[in-house]
């Protein structure tokens, strides 16, 4: 990845045509912007840390289910030993290969646009549909709400593609525009029942394939979803979630977050 600067007339991308599509739809291609030699190296590092073979203290993981069920995964076990069926791999911005990309300056002028100043980083993982096992299906969801125990709502994931995603892949699955109404219950997450039967989103519903290397832009409230992988094939894909650098953690049982900085101290940036 070279280091090119966050001017936006150097991008390798059309920002405002990205963030007008991503205001107006809650989601956004930006094209590949990762070549074979970073991809090669980023998913040898995922690997290498389901395997246990490179560790780090405070990376999280959720072993991924047998039967592709979402609701029979399980919470709370952490890492159960080397295995490529992990479901996600969290705390990525402790490894300096996945920080180059999270904290890339080609993204900053993206997330300082979204949220008007600074940038911290809400999570940075990988979600993992194992090539022996097809992952699991992810229902239709929104990233927010209380349950994440921030004081305000984020706005803005990254989505890159390590593996191809086509259709038949495990590729993201949206609600075109779905992000405009906000969350669907205060507590956000999973969306209830009788909200799909009420807005049919698979009549609406749009398929997001993307080769290696792609980038998409998620506004958190969007609805979206992916179903299993019958490629064969792993389909594995960071996912980055910035915040407005001043938010702050809610939670009251254990000690309040402190949330990475990512793209700090802009000299631009008027507020407190």
């Amino acid at each position: 990845m070279p280091a090119t600067p966050g001017d936006p007339s150097t991008l390798p991308y059309d920002l405002d045509g990205a963030l007008a599509h991503y205001r107006a739809h809650g989601y956004a291609r930006l094209g590949r912007l990762l070549e074979e030699p970073t991809l090669a190296a980023l998913r040898a590092r995922i690997d290498a840390l389901m395997l246990g073979e490179i560790t780090y203290p405070g990376v999280f993981f959720q072993r991924d289910t047998e039967t592709g069920e979402y609701d029979d995964l399980a919470y709370g076990r952490g890492y159960e030993g080397p295995s490529l069926n992990y479901r996600k791999v969290e705390k990525l911005e402790k490894d300096p290969l996945f920080l180059a990309w999270i904290a890339h300056p080609w993204l900053e002028p993206l997330a300082r646009a979204v949220y008007g100043g600074d940038v911290t980083l809400y999570r940075a993982l990988v979600f993992n549909k194992a090539a022996a096992t097809g992952g699991s299906r992810l229902p239709w969801h929104q990233d927010g709400g209380a349950f994440w125990g921030l004081d305000r709502e984020p706005g803005l994931q990254v989505w890159t593609a390590l593996d191809d995603a086509p259709e038949d892949g495990g590729c993201l699955e949206v609600v075109p525009g779905s992000h405009a109404a906000g969350l669907v219950t205060p507590l956000g997450g999973v969306v209830p029942a009788e909200a799909i039967a009420r807005e049919r989103p698979e009549a609406r519903s749009l398929l997001l394939p993307a080769a290696a290397g792609e980038v998409l832009l998620v506004h958190n409230h969007l609805w979206h979803r992916s179903a299993r992988s019958t490629t064969g094939k792993p389909r594995r894909a960071l996912t980055v979630c910035y915040l407005d650098a001043r938010t702050t953690c809610r939670r009251k049982k254990r000690a309040p977050r402190e949330f990475f900085k990512v793209f700090p101290r802009d000299p631009r940036d008027p507020r407190d």
